[in-house]
């Protein structure tokens, strides 16, 4: 506390104690009064003393005191003046009797009221010192306050220089030294200066060698000795200094630069291609061409089958890595990290390999089902598959020629027009039967257009082939069982109808002594109608070399077929021989009649002898 405060107290005190002093005479005269006048006088001063208390607050010094201490010193000024006329009109009107012979002092009660206005202006001072006290303290709080601020930003003003300082300092001796973690060629020179990376330089340069790491996990070794390596000063280590950021050396920290650069070294060129040549790896022999990725079937799709890195050496690269390895002091030379092996143009995620798939994937959605009763032939995924493919560009062609191959193949397969038929004739012999226009033969240019459109549209269908002829069945004898036989040794036909002879009679076949032998082979009844004429070749003069009417006239090669022929005076055994037709199977009236009404267009014919 202040000299001022102390003595501020000092006179608060002194001053209390004098009007308390005051205080105790007044009570002491006032005791005379009688009791009525002494309760008044009590019971006024302390609602006086009880205003005081309330206004204690307030200031009355009169220079600068509140509003409400000015107020209480204008009452007490108007009670003042009120109160001498009034006491004094009082007094005469009611003076009290005298005590003792004296009558009361008049000016006690100016007094009492003097006295609790000076009481009541010396608290209002109390209080307003107090007021005055706390303004102070909180000043020299907030003064405290501040002076600490000021005492932090000094340290850490002090402090942030000292960091910058250091740091600046630092960034200064990268100047001339390279940075922390700093590696060259491999090899780690952090805080080294380029005289201290020199003299490592030429240290190991004596003892220089290059592993070389195969892709097979095999190594080969270049020596220094044997390309006469030697160590040459340069400007190149200094170049490298120049270009690192050493007012960002901050960054080595977590940046770790590596450098790939070429020392000052020269060496034998001749005497390295030598060594180069002599390398296991150089040699063809040991050299296996890479393999692009392509689609492949597999599990009813195309998938990418992965490339295969082999170990062909690309020449030009690999002397220039080994050349850059030698000039930059690396110890090591991984050959399938830097590219000395031929890759793969594809790779397994290439766009066009997985391209290529999808496309090729695309023709497999059609299933055809072939029904060659009772066989069928199936053609699916794994065999579209087979048409399907890629060149070395992943340009996916569906091979056509394929379809017409395969279609080739199932006419092969059952076709049996004009093939050579094995036949058990009605008697049970066993015959070898050749030519003949009856049998199967599918049409190979319809039906290759018909798979390709089933392939395209992704079908699925069972259906027959198309057929340029047909025959009875696919199963053994394509005849099936109902068939006409002509046995030309014997001069026999029969009418065989769900496996059984229905009709059997002598017959009168071309004469082949006349060069109009009927043909053997199996041949298909073209119709059947009934009174036709016949005719041989026309001759020049219009006419035709013969002309005979019949009744049935049933052909089935050409212009020969089944007739009746009532001017044959008898049938069978040599007469065709001697008598025989131009070609036509000559049957009895009854006979011709009879079969003509068992025959159909279609109706499979075999003549064998």
């Amino acid at each position: 506390m202040g000299n001022k405060d102390k003595k501020a107290e000092e006179v608060d005190s002194r001053t209390k104690t004098e009007i308390q002093d005051g205080l105790d005479k007044s009570n002491a005269f006032k005791g005379t009064d009688d009791d009525n006048g002494t309760s008044h006088k009590k019971n006024t001063r302390k609602k006086r003393s009880d205003r005081a208390g309330v206004s204690a607050n307030d200031d009355i010094s009169g220079t600068g005191g509140s509003e409400k201490s000015k107020r209480i010193r204008r009452e007490d000024s108007q009670r003042k003046e009120k109160g001498s006329s009034a006491d004094a009109s009082e007094v005469r009107r009611r003076r009290p009797p005298r005590e003792g012979g004296k009558r009361p002092d008049r000016r006690n009660k100016e007094e009492e009221y003097d006295e609790i206005r000076v009481f009541e202006e010396l608290e209002l001072d109390e209080e307003d010192n107090m007021e005055k006290k706390g303004t102070k303290r909180r000043k020299r709080k907030k003064d405290k306050n501040r002076k600490g601020m000021k005492i932090a930003a000094i340290v850490f003003g002090s402090i942030l220089g000292v960091l910058i300082l250091a740091y600046v300092g630092v960034a200064l001796y990268f100047d001339s030294h390279f940075l922390f973690f700093t590696k060259i060629n491999g090899t780690d020179f952090s805080t080294k200066n380029i005289e201290q990376v020199e003299s490592y330089m030429k240290k190991q340069v004596s003892d220089y060698t290059l592993t070389l790491d195969k892709s097979d996990g095999g190594q080969e070794t270049i020596n220094g000795s044997d390309i006469a390596i030697e160590y040459v000063s340069g400007n190149k280590l200094k170049k490298i200094m120049e270009e690192q950021d050493n007012f960002l050396w901050i960054k080595s920290l977590w940046e770790h630069p590596e450098i790939e650069a070429e020392i000052g070294v020269k060496y034998d060129a001749e005497a390295l291609a030598e060594v180069v040549a002599n390398l296991s790896c150089m040699n063809p022999e040991s050299q296996t061409a890479s393999v692009d990725a392509y689609p492949a079937f597999q599990d009813g799709q195309f998938v990418v089958v992965p490339e295969v890195v082999g170990t062909q050496i690309d020449t030009e690269v690999f002397n220039a890595k080994v050349a850059e390895a030698i000039n930059g002091f690396q110890p090591t030379l991984k050959l399938s990290e830097i590219g000395c092996y031929i890759l793969p143009r594809f790779v397994s995620d290439s766009p066009e390999v997985v391209a290529a798939k999808d496309a090729m994937n695309s023709y497999l959605g059609a299933n055809i089902t072939y029904d060659f009763n009772p066989y069928t032939e199936v053609v699916d995924a794994s065999v579209i598959s087979q048409w399907v493919s890629a060149d070395g560009e992943m340009n996916v062609m569906f091979d056509e020629g394929a379809v017409r191959a395969f279609v080739k193949a199932l006419a092969e397969k059952y076709d049996t027009k004009g093939k050579t038929r094995n036949f058990t004739t009605a008697t049970g012999n066993a015959v070898t039967i050749e030519g003949g226009s009856y049998g199967w033969r599918i049409d190979q240019e319809a039906e290759y257009n018909a798979l390709i459109a089933n392939i395209q549209n992704g079908e699925t269908v069972t259906r027959e082939a198309n057929y340029a002829n047909r025959a009875a069945s696919h199963d053994g004898n394509d005849m099936g069982s109902t068939y006409a036989e002509v046995d030309l040794s014997t001069q026999q036909m029969y009418f065989i109808q769900n496996g059984q002879v229905v009709l059997q009679s002598a017959i009168v076949t071309g004469n082949p002594n006349k060069g109009n032998g009927t043909p053997q082979g199996v041949y298909s009844l073209a119709y059947k109608a009934l009174d036709q004429v016949l005719r041989g070749t026309k001759q020049p003069d219009g006419s035709y070399e013969y002309e005979t009417p019949v009744k049935y006239w049933m052909p089935f090669n050409g212009g020969i077929g089944f007739h009746d022929a009532t001017w044959q005076s008898s049938f069978g055994g040599s007469r065709y021989q001697t008598h025989g037709s131009h070609g036509c199977v000559n049957l009895p009236y009854d006979i011709a009649s009879q079969l003509y009404q068992l025959i159909s267009a279609g109706t499979p014919v075999v003549c064998h002898y």
